[in-house]
């Protein structure tokens, strides 16, 4: 009798266990771009960590859904998303968007966003929001900039000028990115000057290679550009002028061999995978406003690359490998302001 008892209850334990699995309930996800995700790489890398975290969950989903360039348009297609009630996570990625569902959020209570490359102010229960510390990431670039323009690398020039393109104008730009570029340059020369452009979007490559162009004729010899798919007129520009170009966010160094010189790096893939993982599991921080280092991994630069290794003498990688490592390890600390 026990034996048939122990049979028994190992059969009612194997029946119960796919029912268990079945009776979960669906984890439906979103993932609003703000753009298009072809040729983003931060947005490549958004779609790509949210599904790594998808595949480890039989009950969880995602759809991919794109709004475009036309900013004036990207609350209404969030709204309009929102109001599906289809989703129990919305996943996004840009600074601008933590502003936009917060007004959202208030139509429906009930729906989660997390936010990636953002910050939004702690404290609402709808939102997560995770801040890249781009004081870190600029001072990569500026460091590097001021190495080359005061080095005798082909292209180089006397004027102690480094250039610096953006798309647009935003509080993460303005507190974390100038700043951290500017401190970076000067941290090699204090005499080095910044020339700042702004090209008003994130497309317009003809004004890009204008600006860039512009301030190549002024003396800047090395460009930091953060500017989307404009960043493509700056690359030009610097390519048929022999300057050079600093790239952020991804390694780009396979776009223009020799004249991309140095990639700060954010690790985009890593923190959608798993804020989405703990998301799905239903041990995400709501409320909490994140923000991660170097030293945590999400900010480095691209040191390893042999388009940069071939490209960039052995004293400035000498210089700039310390640097790097500070930065790394927690020794150099680069706070962020309050945005």
């Amino acid at each position: 009798m026990k034996r048939i008892a122990c049979l028994a209850l190992v059969a009612l334990v194997c029946l119960s266990a796919p029912l268990a699995v079945f009776a979960q309930k669906p984890f439906r996800i979103a993932v609003y771009v703000p753009g298009v995700t072809a040729g983003s790489p931060l947005y490549e890398q958004m779609v790509a960590g949210t599904e790594r975290a998808v595949k480890e969950f039989p009950h969880a989903s995602m759809k991919v859904i794109e709004a475009g360039f036309n900013q004036g348009e990207w609350q209404e297609k969030m709204t309009s998303l929102a109001a599906t009630g289809e989703y129990e996570l919305i996943v996004t990625s840009n600074p601008a968007m933590p502003f936009i569902t917060a007004e959202v959020a208030k139509s429906f209570p009930k729906q989660k966003f997390l936010h990636l490359d953002a910050y939004f102010a702690p404290g609402n229960p709808q939102i997560y929001s995770m801040l890249y510390n781009q004081v870190e990431q600029a001072y990569f670039m500026g460091y590097l900039g001021g190495l080359v323009t005061i080095s005798s690398m082909p292209g180089a020039n006397k004027e102690l000028k480094a250039g610096m393109v953006v798309a647009q104008e935003y509080p993460a730009l303005t507190k974390m990115m100038k700043p951290g570029y500017e401190q970076g340059l000067k941290a090699v020369n204090p005499n080095i000057t910044v020339d700042y452009r702004v090209i008003g979007n994130w497309y317009d490559a003809n004004k890009a290679a204008d600006l860039a162009n512009s301030m190549i004729d002024a003396g800047v010899d090395v460009i930091l550009t953060i500017a989307g798919g404009a960043n493509q007129g700056v690359i030009k520009a610097a390519k048929q002028k022999g300057k050079y170009v600093l790239f952020f966010d991804s390694n780009e160094y396979k776009i223009a061999p020799g004249t991309i010189i140095g990639c700060a790096v954010l690790n985009q893939e890593k923190a959608a995978y798993e804020r989405v993982k703990l998301a799905i599991q239903g041990k995400l921080e709501w409320g909490k406003a994140e923000i991660v280092h170097a030293r945590d991994g999400y900010v480095d630069f691209a040191d390893d690359d042999p388009l940069y290794l071939n490209n960039v003498p052995a004293d400035v990688r000498r210089k700039m490998a310390e640097v790097v490592k500070k930065i790394r390890t927690g020794e150099l600390v680069l706070p962020v302001p309050q945005l």
